[in-house]
Formats: structure tokens, C-alpha cells, sequence
């Protein structure tokens, strides 16, 4: 189970048309597969490889006609670490009980005792009690599936550190079940359309949908969302221990979203100004960024070092480099996927460009070529996430253990830290760029402070940082 990663998104709401809609506005959170599970007297599954799109919504209502269900939990994912010979196998919802019908790209599970979707990790280490000859996996997920069987949810919030925002469906309860963990690394929100409560990974799935966002998960909080749409009964079940992920704030929610109270774009653009105070590049022609999500921090560090802005790059499609499942995926990607603007004419010049980070360098080495090839004379290539991958002061390799595929154990080639073991020179010459920045930690998280986010309620893990479960466990 320690191989298998998450970066995913999820909702739940009272119809399929929304469930399909919300899943559709969270695709930025995983592409290799999807899935839904409706509910009601009984719990039907059905999941398929691709994009929510690969699947028309016309047919899934052919194979979940039923009256009788009542809400429906969907979810999407990306596969990780090699695992595309079993996406299949990894999509989310997971679920005991059933019969499955296995018809390759996609399967139909009916009559499940059990279903459940999730973002995050929890480390095998605290699931060694589960039977693993009752699963039909290797997820975690589905081994938290089988903990709350036995002990269930009050049980499992107290007694399992790790990072969940999930939801779980029992044919012998009414109400679906959600939770997000104690230290919140992943985000969850409660929403409200139609006259009826609901919840997703990120607000922006209700407000493109047309409905509202009501509050953030509280971590360490169950909520028990009822057939009716009521709004959901709660049990605190642990005080909360903040430790949210801000690799979701520099990179991976939607620009648009807000999470817990405060706006990735307003953060971003934090970051921006933090690159330009440390790192002013004086004698740069021009700044421009990496696809998409820098563009905010790009264009404050432009106005504040006083440079010229202009988006030179563009893609063809929306997909993300970082969540192919293999390193091949991942050039294959960007190679068919980003371009250079024909109109733009950068011959002879310094272009800094700004990207929210390199991690593996894939994306970044088809950029730079192609600003080569347009003629750049120098480039400066500046990160405003800190080095990731790193060895920590500890001497404790870092990475992520809780829900991003960055574990701390490289696997050359694919997985390699760039910046791990390497000076900025270094680095530089591996990217094939004249000069690279990373943004520092401490200037990092003084951006998170000045939008709103105390350093003390971030996981950081990943850059250096301290565990967020080292007072748990």
C-alpha cells in the first residue's frame, strides 16, 4: 500500500447530473480515471479510465436509472509511481461488497455494502491490522474502508493519523459519512445547491455549478450528510492540528478557489511579490511564465521590479505535466502540449521566466527549449515554491507522504528530485538555463503570512519542514 499516491478530488451531492458537473470542475485534480457511486436502498458503482468526459452523462444515467438513490459520491484521479497497468484497480470509489462487471476501460460494481472516495495518504504503517486478504487493492483507501468496517468513524478520526478528506457510503446507514482529518493537509468544503447541503475538495466545483459555498471542513470533524440534503449533522470527534498542504495553495487547487478562508490567487500573487524582493533580476527584458498556474505570481513580479509582462507560451489542452504516471507520460505531455506564441519575438533577449516550481525538471526543459530555439539570449528561471526533495536539517530525506506523488525515496528516473543533493549552479546546468532561484523557505511562508496563513498551520514537509504527524503519532 506504502506505493500507491493520491492527488485527487471529490464531491458528494443529491444528483448524478451534479455529481458529473462537480467532478468535471475538479478535472485540474486528476485525469487517468474517474468514478461515482450512487446511493440509496442499495450502492452502485460504476468507474471508468480517462477523463470525466470519456464517459458520456447520458450513459451513466442508462447505468444508474434507479429511482431509488439519493445521493452520489464521484471522484477523480490520477495514477501514480507506474501504476497505469492498474488505474482500474486504483480508482476511486473503492468498495466492499458487490457484484463487478469487468468491461476493461471501465467497470459497473452493483449492490456494494460499502463505497468510499478520498484524497490524501495514511502510511501503511497504521493499517497493519487490516486483513489484507480481504482486499481487491493495494490502496490505502480501501484498507481505511475496512477500518471503519471495525471500528468505525469516531474510531477511525481518533485512532488514525494521516491525511484524509473522504467520504463513506453503508447500505446500513442513511446518512453518507464524511470526515476530514485532524490536521487538514487536504482540503474539503461544505456547499449548498439546489436546497440541499453537499461537499467538495475544492468551493469552486459549487460556484461553477452554480451553487454556494457554505464553510470549510472543520479537521477532526465528521459530518453526517442525510438523504433530505439537511444541513449535516456534526461530531468533533479530535481537535484539530492545522497543518494544511500549501503545495495545494502553490500549485495544485484551481486558481479561483478559496480554501480555508483565503484565496489561491491572492496567495500566489504573495509569492510573486516575495520573488521579486528577494530576487530582483535587474537586467531582465522581459518576464513571462510557465502554464498556468504562476501567472498571478508572474505578473506581480513584473510590475514590482518594473519589467515588462507578456504570456509568450500556450497549450493546446489543460492537461498537467506533474500528474502523468510515468516519466514518459509526462514528456510525451508536455511535449505535444506547450508552445511558444509565433508572435512572439523575444531574439536577443534576457527572459525571466516564473514558474510555481521544479520538482522533476520535465516541464521546465521543453520550455526552455523552445525559448532557445526562439532565439532568447539568456534565461533566468526563478521558482516560487522553495527546493522540494530535499535533505532536511535531520538528515531525514523529504518529499511527500501525505496525498502528492513526490515521495522522499527517489526512483531514477522518473522520480527524481532535481534539486536534491545539487547547488543552484547545479541545477542550472542540468535545466540548461543561465541562472535558477528558488523562492526561500522563510520568504515562502512570510507570503503565506501576509494572506492570511499562519506558518504554524502549514505542512512543509516536503521543503524542509518538520512531520505534521510527529505530535500524533
Amino acid at each position: 500500500m506504502s506505493e500507491v499516491l493520491h492527488n485527487c478530488g471529490f464531491c458528494v451531492t443529491h444528483s448524478l447530473n451534479d455529481a458529473y458537473s462537480f467532478i468535471s470542475d475538479l478535472q485540474h485534480r486528476g485525469r487517468e480515471a474517474a468514478g461515482i457511486a450512487a446511493i440509496g436502498d442499495r450502492i452502485d458503482v460504476v468507474k471508468w479510465r480517462g477523463t470525466v468526459a470519456t464517459i458520456d452523462l447520458g450513459d451513466l444515467y442508462k447505468l444508474l436509472r434507479s429511482s431509488d438513490y439519493h445521493i452520489y459520491m464521484a471522484h477523480v484521479r490520477y495514477a501514480t509511481r507506474g501504476r497505469k497497468d492498474m488505474i482500474m484497480e486504483d480508482a476511486h470509489p473503492h468498495v466492499i461488497g458487490g457484484s463487478l462487471i469487468d468491461r476493461e476501460n471501465h467497470v459497473v460494481v452493483r449492490g456494494c455494502e460499502m463505497a468510499v472516495v478520498h484524497n490524501g495518504q495514511v502510511s501503511d504503517k497504521y493499517l497493519s491490522g487490516v486483513d489484507r486478504a480481504l482486499l481487491r487493492s493495494g490502496s490505502d483507501t480501501e484498507a481505511l474502508l475496512h477500518v471503519y468496517r471495525e471500528i468505525g468513524e469516531g474510531g477511525l478520526m481518533a485512532s488514525i493519523p494521516g491525511a484524509y478528506t473522504m467520504a463513506i457510503a453503508d447500505v446500513s446507514k442513511k446518512d453518507v459519512i464524511v470526515m476530514r482529518d485532524r490536521t487538514g493537509i487536504k482540503p474539503g468544503v461544505l456547499g449548498y445547491k439546489d436546497g440541499k447541503y453537499g461537499v467538495a475538495s475544492e468551493d469552486i466545483a459549487f460556484r461553477k455549478g452554480h451553487g454556494r459555498f457554505e464553510a470549510d471542513l472543520t479537521p477532526g470533524t465528521v459530518y453526517y450528510l442525510s438523504p433530505n440534503g439537511a444541513f449535516p449533522r456534526l461530531d468533533a470527534v479530535v481537535d484539530p492540528a492545522a497543518s494544511r498542504c500549501f503545495f495545494e495553495y502553490n500549485y495544485i487547487a484551481d486558481m479561483d478557489s478559496v480554501m480555508d478562508g483565503v484565496s489561491v490567487r491572492t496567495v500566489r500573487q504573495a509569492l510573486g511579490s516575495a520573488l521579486a524582493e528577494e530576487y530582483p533580476v535587474r537586467d531582465a527584458d522581459l518576464v513571462t511564465f510557465m502554464p498556468r498556474c504562476p501567472e498571478p505570481a508572474a505578473k506581480v513580479y513584473a510590475a514590482e521590479t518594473g519589467k515588462l509582462f507578456e504570456s509568450i507560451f500556450y497549450k493546446l489542452r489543460g492537461e498537467r505535466s506533474f500528474m502523468g504516471s510515468s516519466g514518459a507520460e509526462r514528456e510525451n505531455s508536455i511535449g505535444l502540449n506547450l508552445h511558444v506564441l509565433d508572435r512572439a519575438d523575444v531574439r536577443g533577449m534576457h527572459v525571466v521566466v516564473v514558474d510555481d516550481s521544479t520538482i522533476r525538471g520535465n516541464n521546465s526543459k521543453r520550455g526552455i527549449d523552445l525559448l532557445r530555439g526562439a532565439g532568447v539570449r539568456r534565461i533566468s528561471y526563478l521558482n516560487y515554491t522553495p527546493m522540494i526533495g530535499i535533505v532536511g536539517a535531520d538528515g531525514v530525506p523529504r518529499g511527500c507522504e501525505f496525498g502528492v506523488d513526490m515521495p522522499p525515496q527517489e526512483s531514477p528516473p522518473d522520480h527524481e528530485f532535481i534539486a536534491r543533493g545539487r547547488s543552484r549552479a547545479e541545477i542550472a546546468g542540468r535545466m540548461r538555463v543561465d541562472d535558477v532561484y528558488f523562492l526561500s523557505y522563510d520568504g515562502m511562508l512570510r507570503a503565506f503570512e501576509r494572506s492570511g496563513i499562519p506558518r504554524s498551520d502549514l505542512c512543509t514537509y516536503c521543503i524542509g519542514g518538520e512531520h505534521p504527524l510527529l505530535q500524533i503519532q
